[in-house]
Parts: C-alpha cells; sequence; structure tokens
C-alpha cells in the first residue's frame, strides 16, 4: 500500500482528485491544504506528497522544503508535483527541490497515478506535455534562491521582509536583488519582476 498525501489549496479540487485517487488500486490517499501540510508530513510519514505547485496562502511560490522536513523518521516522502509548462520558474524550483514526478495539470489524471507509482519506487516521471517548460526552465539565468527572493518581492515584501521569510541577512538579500536585476537585464527590482513574471519564471 502506497501512502500518499495530496497538496492542494483548492477544497472542491483536492477533495474531487483525492476521491479519485482513492479508487486506484494500492492507494491510502489523505489530502490537506498547503497550509496544514508539514504537520500532516510528520503525522501521517507518508510515501509520497502529491503537490500543486500554485500555492495560494504562501507568498513566495510553493515551500517545497516543508514536504520533506528533517526529523520525519525513516526516508523523506518523494515528491510528486502538478505543473504548467508555462511556469517554467515552478518547475525549475520543484526540480531543484528533488521532485521526482512531474505531472501536467492540463493532463489525465491517469497521469498522476502512473506518477506516485514510480515516485513510490523512488523513479522519476516526467509528462512528455512539460517538456517545453523544462526546455524555458533551463534557459532562466535565475537560480532556484534567487527566484525565492524575487517571488517574495513581486508579492510586496521588503528587504527585512524576505531576509526573515528566508532566513538570509539584509546584505545577502541585496546581494540577490543586484544581480536578479543583471541577469534580468533590468533597470530595477519593479522592471526584473515585470519580465520575470512575463517569462513565466513566476
Amino acid at each position: 500500500m502506497i501512502r500518499v498525501l495530496l497538496v492542494h489549496d483548492a477544497c472542491l479540487v483536492r477533495s474531487v482528485l483525492a476521491e479519485w485517487l482513492r479508487r486506484a488500486p494500492g492507494l491510502q490517499v489523505e489530502d490537506t491544504p498547503w497550509r496544514a501540510a508539514p504537520s500532516r508530513v510528520r503525522s501521517l510519514c507518508p510515501d509520497v506528497c502529491a503537490a500543486d505547485l500554485d500555492c495560494g496562502d504562501r507568498q513566495g511560490g510553493p515551500p517545497l522544503g516543508d514536504l520533506c522536513p528533517p526529523g520525519t523518521g525513516g526516508r523523506p516522502p518523494a515528491l510528486v508535483v502538478l505543473a504548467s509548462a508555462d511556469r517554467p520558474g515552478l518547475l525549475k524550483r520543484a526540480a531543484e527541490a528533488g521532485a521526482l514526478g512531474f505531472v501536467d495539470k492540463a493532463g489525465s489524471p491517469d497521469g498522476l497515478v502512473r506518477a506516485i507509482r514510480c515516485a513510490a519506487e523512488r523513479e522519476r516521471f516526467v509528462d512528455a506535455s512539460l517538456g517545453f517548460g523544462f526546455l524555458k526552465a533551463a534557459q532562466m539565468p535565475l537560480t532556484g534562491r534567487e527566484l525565492s527572493v524575487l517571488s517574495l518581492a513581486a508579492d510586496g515584501a521588503s528587504i527585512a521582509e524576505i531576509a526573515g521569510s528566508l532566513h538570509l541577512s539584509h546584505g545577502t538579500v541585496r546581494n540577490y536583488m543586484a544581480a536578479i536585476t543583471r541577469k534580468t537585464g533590468a533597470r530595477n527590482r519593479i522592471d526584473a519582476i515585470r519580465i520575470s513574471q512575463g517569462e513565466g519564471w513566476l
């Protein structure tokens, strides 16, 4: 039996998808919104976390590290993400977080079941339809950490707030912002946010 924790902020979508997954043989499925995911991971010790990359109530994008926290006991859960090809920045951050499964949100639910089974065996699964998104992700000039900083900035966070959220010094955040501005060819932080949103990096 594969223990699965489905993480999705849209209650209706999460409930319907979880019920659909429960019909698949060999899957034991629980579901949760993002805000409750860390505690559910610790209490359930799932084999696989299947998470939607669109995180509605958290600044700076999905906190994927919360799904594999230290001290969960045994090996951490394998990560499967629900993604879109037009959000290469999120694909890159999920890949850097160690995700094994990448499922196209516009695809069939069968792909999610296959991805969960592969991830449970510590095997990689990537929807072919996400190929263009990964190609764009490979061409991105920003690192995952820089994307995290810029995502928080795009949400209106100050230097101090970004530093607190990411456990960085103020100087380090300023250095990241300077690098982001240079790499994107932007005039300033606002321009860097505009460019990155236009490219689908955020």
